[in-house]
């Protein structure tokens, strides 16, 4: 059988088992099981099990259940809570202040969790009725919270570049700081975007009471204090892997510890919200582990039938330039985005991909970054858009599903730009990975 005939099958049977219902982890390693039997016979299987064997023993690997954990500490210790307040306080002056404030709280709490939904989630439950009682329109309320929270993909930690990172072979720490930059500039965009917006279209956001806007300086101040221990948690993960100090595990650890710590400083600790917190993180892990076993097999058998190389070389041999390989490579992924969640892309893709970005000429850390800018994208992007079923959860019924999608399309289209200029741009990412010292 050719090899181009096998991957047409790979591809039809992967799909058949999908529509059966089977959960894409389970469909990955039940395809790579079915084909290393074809194909190999009973030897086979030993392949899928050295794969699976072979990830549980990444000492990095350590690192995805406790950044999940020290992000579900913060979630229980009300920090959102406290970073929407001093933001809006802060922030109540300027045009849309309410939305604003929602997208830097956002952008804070990326910078210490790492984990989107969260962030939808938190945001849905206390920022979106403050914004409907106070008279903003649905759209601009709505959408703040779907773009803001998926900031979290691309600043650090995110979970996203720790699994790139291990899927790739890239260094954690440089696609860490490879996110800083875009996703500050992404944030920098919303907020934006938003102020312009309201500036010409006052009745999207109605100004902020007098009450709001008499909030002594000394006051505002105060609301900060609780958020000195939290933002000395992420400066010193992300600080730890800029200066080589720590291992991604080793600064996961530690942002655990100061997650915990900054729980007790804010009178929020409880065992039971430790414990909440520690069966929220086994869930999430288990989900991930178990895509990455799947995934990881499926993609061994395939490599090994020799389908990697094939489609390695035919993107290598497309009569276009590299940077057009590039663009369509970011295409693929942008489309699988509106389908598949990121982690079975990531999985699927990455391994046959990043070889031909690298061979091409291409830093793997800038691609690890224009990855997670398509799977922001894809994040909030209609018809799987989890971004937008996040928030239908927390949301009053009056607002539907089609209502959250009308609200995206500006951010939407800022994302594409964003992604446009990285593209145009490598340094925008580059930069700051070339100023580490290790």
């Amino acid at each position: 059988m050719s090899i181009e005939l096998l991957s047409i099958l790979f591809v039809v049977v992967f799909v058949a088992v999908l529509l059966t219902g089977l959960p894409l982890a389970f469909a990955t390693g039940a395809v790579a099981v079915f084909f290393s039997l074809i194909l190999f016979g009973v030897p086979g299987l030993t392949l899928v099990v050295g794969r699976v064997f072979t990830l549980m023993g990444n000492y990095v690997l350590l690192s995805v259940p406790l950044f999940i954990f020290m992000a579900c500490v913060l979630e229980k210790a009300g920090i959102a809570e406290v970073i929407f307040r001093a933001a809006h306080v802060w922030a109540g002056r300027i045009h849309g202040g309410l939305a604003v404030a929602v997208i830097i709280s956002c952008a804070i709490m990326a910078s210490m969790v790492g984990v989107i939904g969260a962030e939808i989630v938190t945001m849905g439950v206390i920022a979106l009725p403050a914004m409907l009682s106070r008279g903003y329109k649905k759209e601009l309320a709505l959408g703040c919270i779907c773009a803001g929270g998926g900031l979290a993909s691309l600043i650090p930690p995110s979970v996203l570049f720790i699994m790139y990172g291990l899927t790739t072979g890239t260094s954690i720490g440089k696609l860490y700081m490879g996110g800083v930059v875009p996703g500050l500039m992404l944030a920098a965009m919303f907020i934006i975007y938003i102020i312009v917006r309201c500036k010409f279209r006052p009745d999207f956001a109605p100004p902020a009471s007098d009450e709001e806007l008499a909030v002594p300086l000394r006051e505002k101040l105060l609301m900060l204090k609780e958020l000195i221990l939290p933002g000395f948690v992420a400066f010193s993960v992300l600080g730890s892997l800029y200066f080589g100090i720590a291992t991604p595990t080793e600064a996961a650890g530690v942002g655990v510890m100061g997650a915990i710590i900054a729980m007790v400083w804010n009178g929020n600790f409880g065992w039971d919200k430790l414990r909440s917190a520690a069966f929220d993180t086994a869930k999430v892990t288990v989900m991930l582990y178990w895509l990455f076993f799947g995934s990881s097999a499926l993609i061994g058998v395939y490599t090994l039938a020799g389908g990697t190389q094939l489609i390695q070389d035919m993107l290598t041999n497309l009569p276009v330039s590299p940077i057009g390989v590039i663009i369509l490579i970011l295409i693929i992924w942008t489309i699988l985005g509106m389908f598949i969640d990121w982690i079975g892309i990531l999985l699927l893709t990455a391994p046959i991909f990043v070889p031909v970005v690298t061979k091409l000429g291409f830093d793997p850390v800038w691609m690890g970054v224009l990855f997670c800018m398509s799977m922001q994208m894809a994040y909030i992007s209609p018809p799987f858009g989890p971004a937008a079923f996040y928030l239908k959860g927390v949301t009053p019924p009056s607002i539907s599903l089609a209502d959250i999608f009308r609200s995206i399309w500006p951010y939407l289209g800022l994302q594409t730009l964003a992604l446009v200029l990285l593209v145009a741009f490598p340094q925008i990412v580059l930069w700051l990975p070339s100023t580490m010292t290790y």
